[in-house]
Formats: structure tokens, C-alpha cells, sequence
């Protein structure tokens, strides 16, 4: 039902950004920016004269992904760095290196996650889409956060999904030990992302970092691998679906580079995003004690593991 919602919606939604503006001398990192969405917007800003830290799982994957936009644009600054966001090591050796040879950050773009994948548990023994597409990127903001406020102004994008109003955050049990839906684990993760960037805009008030959570809309990327071949009765139906709705990841970009340049919404921080307009997130995803609630459980969780 999330899935036809989010169709329709993008649908009346749907606009393609157009700016000038150039992002010669800033410092961007993404994650997951070797396909996808992730790549046409690594493409869009590098075009735009940024220089991109490509933060990704798969380094030969990303070095490709980078050969193949430094094709495009010419003069591309693109690095290349390992992050596996299933590993606090992983991230917290990501963040420190990042420390030691980037003196600004300007914007952050937490892009990466999995999908309605099988029940997996990261190295810290969460289950693997909370930890991936949530824990691992609120533990990562908040390494370079410092950094980022001596940046500003600098953004924050975190990508969200029309999937959260079906999240609910578990806190009882949180690796979803007591009955495992991969589909249902998605939207919780995604559920959290919207609250983190609620929670996280309070937070750096008055510190020129703002933060914007993006609902790409239906983008046909291989997120959807483990949805389209989890049940051989739908995936055909599901195929045809995407086929018809479902937009190319350059359009489904669109949103992320759009609250990653635009200048009027500089004054804007820990709102919704989609279809380069704000939206309205769920009731849940507007809860406020909710989202300190996730904040301070997220910092305890870490603590305890980290």
C-alpha cells in the first residue's frame, strides 16, 4: 500500500530541479554514491565543481562509478573511501580519516541502506536494516558533526521513504527478535531516519548546520532486488509496476540535489522533502517526544556497543 501511495504522490509531485548554482570549494560526502540515486547525485554535484568523497561499501564498485562520472565532468573531484555502515569500526576508521584530511564538510549526504533484505544482524548485532539504513548513519553524523558546524552553514540530508508511516520504533526489541517481516523492518528504519532528522534540526540550532530529510519517490534502483524476488507470484506484477511508476534514479534524485543546493532553503532544517517541496511526514514521524526518545536510545545503544 506504501508502495502505490508513494506512486501516486510522486506522481503529482513530480519535478525535475534546475539551479546554477556551484559548489566550487565545498566538500561533499555521500554514501552509497557509486549507483543509484546516489551516483546521479555524486554526478550533479561534482558537475557543480564540488569535490566528492564517495563513501562505499564496495571500493572497486566505487572507483568504477567515479571513472565513469569523471568521463562525464570533466576535471570530476572524486575520492574514493571504505564504509561499511554494518560496522562501527568500519565507520568510526572512516570518520577519523576523514578528520585527519578534511578541514571543512559542508554537506553530508547519508544516501546508503538495504532493502526488505533476509533477517541479518550487523557485526554489532543489530538487525541489519535499523543498523544500516539508521544506527550506522546517526553514529556516523554525529562523528563529523564538529567538523561540519566549523563548516557552516552546511547540510544534512538523510534519505527517507513514503515506507514510514507504516514504521513503528520497537524499543523493547529492537533486533526484532520476536517475529521478523523484512518489508515492516524497512519502514521502522526509515521511520527513525525521519525522527533522527527532526531531533537532529533541535540539536544544532543556531550552529549554521541544517538538515532536511528526502523522500526520493519510486526510483527504479537495485534497492528493490530483495522486494522483487521475495515472493515469485508478485515479482512480475511488481516488475510491470516499476516499469510503468517508477522513475529513472536521475529524476529520483532530484529532491536530494535540490535540498543539497537550494539557497532559500537555508533557513529551513528538520523538515520533509519530496518532489523538491516539503510534504507532510506521518503523525508519528511528527512525534517530538519520540524523536528524543530515539536520540537518546540510539546514543545509549552505541555507548554500549561502541
Amino acid at each position: 500500500m506504501s508502495v502505490i501511495i508513494g506512486a501516486v504522490r510522486d506522481f503529482l509531485l513530480r519535478k525535475e530541479y534546475y539551479s546554477s548554482t556551484k559548489l566550487c570549494g565545498k566538500t561533499v560526502i555521500i554514501t552509497g554514491g557509486n549507483a543509484g540515486i546516489g551516483k546521479e547525485t555524486t554526478l550533479d554535484l561534482a558537475a557543480r565543481g564540488a569535490k566528492i568523497i564517495m563513501a562505499c561499501r564496495d571500493v572497486e564498485k566505487g572507483k568504477i562509478a567515479a571513472v565513469d562520472i569523471q568521463k562525464q565532468v570533466q576535471n570530476a573531484n572524486i575520492i574514493v573511501r571504505h564504509l561499511d555502515l554494518a560496522s562501527f569500526t568500519s565507520i568510526r576508521r572512516f570518520a577519523e580519516g576523514i578528520l585527519m584530511t578534511e578541514p571543512y564538510i559542508h554537506i553530508l549526504i547519508n544516501n546508503a541502506g538495504v532493502m526488505a533484505c533476509p533477517r541479518l544482524k550487523t557485526t554489532e548485532g543489530f538487525e541489519m536494516q535499523f543498523g544500516v539504513n539508521y544506527l550506522g548513519h546517526f553514529f556516523l553524523t554525529n562523528l563529523l558533526l564538529d567538523r561540519m558546524k566549523e563548516s557552516a552553514p552546511a547540510r544534512i540530508i538523510n534519505i527517507g521513504s513514503i515506507a514510514h508511516i507504516l514504521g513503528k520504533i520497537h524499543f523493547s526489541d529492537i533486533h526484532l527478535e520476536r517475529g521478523y517481516n523484512s518489508v515492516l523492518a524497512y519502514c521502522h528504519s526509515k521511520l527513525a531516519i525521519v525522527l533522527f532528522t527532526r531531533e537532529l534540526a533541535k540539536n544544532l540550532k543556531g550552529t549554521g548546520v541544517t538538515t532536511y530529510c528526502v523522500d526520493p519517490g519510486p526510483t527504479s534502483t537495485d534497492l528493490f532486488q530483495n522486494v522483487s524476488s521475495k515472493v515469485s507470484c508478485i515479482a512480475y506484477p511488481f516488475s510491470i509496476c516499476r516499469g510503468v511508476t517508477y522513475k529513472s534514479p536521475k529524476k529520483g534524485a532530484q529532491t536530494i540535489i535540490y535540498c543539497a543546493v537550494e539557497a532559500s532553503l537555508a533557513e529551513e532544517s528538520g523538515l520533509y522533502y519530496c518532489g523538491c517541496r516539503k510534504v507532510r511526514p506521518s503523525s508519528r514521524a511528527r512525534d517530538d517526544v519520540l524523536a528524543k526518545r530515539l536520540w537518546d536510545f540510539s546514543e545509549n545503544l552505541i555507548a554500549t556497543v561502541g
